[in-house]
């Protein structure tokens, strides 16, 4: 995988060390996520805040979390003083709560604005015209710092077919970094999983969320 990287964005005249690669460890158990960041992962992303409460003392301290999945307004508080961005800032009310609950740590938090380009039913996120004007709603947060957009695309066989919400994306990123609007940082551009993050990488992903790419194919309950 580090080799397909580093072809994609030596095109663009970077590697594999521009990029941040998030390790979704969604159900996997603690002692094959130390063993990962052994081997040099140093990023790994929870969809659940009780994954990240299970797990917070037993990995690695070395590790960066991020919390990558929908977050609940109420349980913001058991996470935030725990990791390093949260990718799914996507409504007023979670904004609030994460200032309030930053104030109290006195602390400031790193976001992503979730963005659901494609408009699917099933996700979250902001419609792309709604992103400008929410990030002008908190741009005086001070306790919140916005680094960059997230996305994730619909699932199909053929990643090609998604190249445009990463292209999508991608745009308004660089049309909100050309408003320089206050307190607003367009640094990252969070988009790609292990099914697509290769067309990801190539429209301008600069941080990939791979799962199944690094600990194979989940069994989940039911399975």
């Amino acid at each position: 995988m580090k080799e397909k990287v580093n072809s994609i964005m030596a095109k663009k005249g970077l590697s594999f060390d521009d990029i941040i690669m998030v390790a979704v460890t969604k159900t996997v158990d603690v002692d094959r996520i130390n063993e990962a960041i052994e081997l040099g992962v140093t990023d790994i992303g929870e969809n659940k805040v009780q994954e990240i409460q299970d797990k917070y003392q037993k990995i690695n301290s070395n590790v960066k979390w991020h919390m990558i999945g929908h977050l609940q307004s109420n349980k913001v508080k058991y996470i935030i003083d725990k990791v390093c961005m949260i990718h799914s800032l996507d409504r007023m009310s979670l904004a609030e709560e994460i200032q309030k609950r930053a104030e109290e740590h006195n602390i400031s938090v790193d976001v992503l604005i979730q963005v659901n380009i494609a408009e699917e039913d099933s996700k979250f996120g902001l419609k792309k015209e709604e992103v400008i004007p929410f990030i002008e709603s908190i741009r005086d947060f001070s306790r919140i710092r916005v680094k960059g957009l997230m996305t994730i695309a619909p699932y199909v066989e053929n990643p090609e077919e998604v190249r445009f919400v990463f292209r999508d994306l991608k745009n308004l990123f660089e049309k909100i970094k050309e408003l320089n609007i206050p307190n607003i940082d367009m640094k990252y551009l969070s988009m790609g999983m292990t099914n697509d993050y290769e067309i990801a990488l190539e429209e301008g992903a600069n941080i990939v969320r791979i799962g199944t790419g690094i600990f194979g194919k989940r069994l989940y309950k039911g399975d």
